[in-house]
């Protein structure tokens, strides 16, 4: 315990308390030269107030770490792109076949819709390819068709309607992660994205993963803008707060000129084979 001095004589010998003040401070007196005062309390402000989440957000690549040569060389790149009109015009069926599915995805749709409508959905590679789906065919016969549009609806519903104090980031990471109990087997990253571009179509790229090799949005950022993006942990950096993140990252970094997430990411792998660079930046 510290030593209590006389603010006056600094002596330490005879100090009492004498009481307290109007504001509840504490008055002591020096019993060898009779000075009274208050002494001052230390405070100390919390270390952080942000909360995990927000903190590892914050530790996130942002659009500023790219390096200003690639940055000119990627503009120019992109001067090029959308003077060609490539991918600027979308394909009518696509517009209609996500007006459906975002009917289907309503609250009143998932819970009236069949469960072939469920299954048509992931199979139907109509504006974006999911790439395989044949894990979710075995487990949809398996499991038998009540049982598996009804853990499908689940997970979308979860997803998209989840509970308000769980961010999206977090409420996608559970479902990949199966933590949601509700999951459906084969019903994951990329058809959740697919979900995502959908229902949010003027947020989320048609770039269905993050960590796949050579085609997820971390290779893909690191092709184009020379950023090297986290590996997903179970900690901070998790898939579904990697996946949006990153998500927002380059549709960010792309900047304006395009017609939305789709015209986007048809710039994106127009790019990746074109912009030749060495130096990148490490975001751990």
């Amino acid at each position: 315990m510290a030593i209590i001095s006389c603010a006056n004589c600094q002596s330490d010998n005879d100090i009492h308390l004498e009481g307290s003040g109007s504001d509840g401070a504490r008055i002591l007196r020096c019993g060898d030269c009779g000075h009274t005062w208050s002494p001052v309390a230390v405070t100390h402000a919390p270390t952080f107030t942000r909360t995990p989440f927000e903190m590892a957000r914050g530790r996130f690549a942002h659009a500023e770490m790219v390096e200003p040569a690639l940055a000119a060389r990627v503009n120019r790149l992109k001067s090029k792109f959308l003077k060609t009109g490539t991918g600027a015009e979308r394909d009518p069926a696509v517009a209609d076949h996500y007006a459906r599915c975002r009917e289907l995805f309503s609250v009143d749709g998932l819970a009236n819709c069949a469960p072939q409508d469920l299954k048509d959905f992931v199979v139907d590679q109509t504006g974006v390819n999911v790439g395989n789906t044949s894990m979710f065919s075995r487990t949809w016969k398996r499991l038998g068709e009540d049982e598996a549009a009804d853990r499908t609806r689940a997970s979308i519903s979860y997803l998209l309607r989840g509970p308000d104090a769980m961010p999206l980031e977090d409420r996608l990471t559970h479902l990949v992660e199966d933590h949601a109990d509700t999951g459906m087997p084969g019903f994951k990253e990329a058809l959740l994205t697919k979900v995502l571009c959908i229902m949010q179509p003027e947020r989320f790229l048609p770039i269905l993963t993050y960590a796949t090799e050579e085609t997820g949005k971390r290779d893909l950022t690191r092709a184009v803008y020379g950023l090297h993006l986290p590996k997903v942990d179970l900690t901070s950096m998790q898939v579904g707060r990697l996946a949006v993140w990153s998500n927002d990252l380059l549709f960010e970094l792309a900047g304006d000129g395009f017609s939305g997430p789709p015209h986007v990411a048809e710039f994106i792998w127009w790019a990746k084979d074109r912009v030749e660079h060495t130096a990148l930046v490490s975001v751990r």
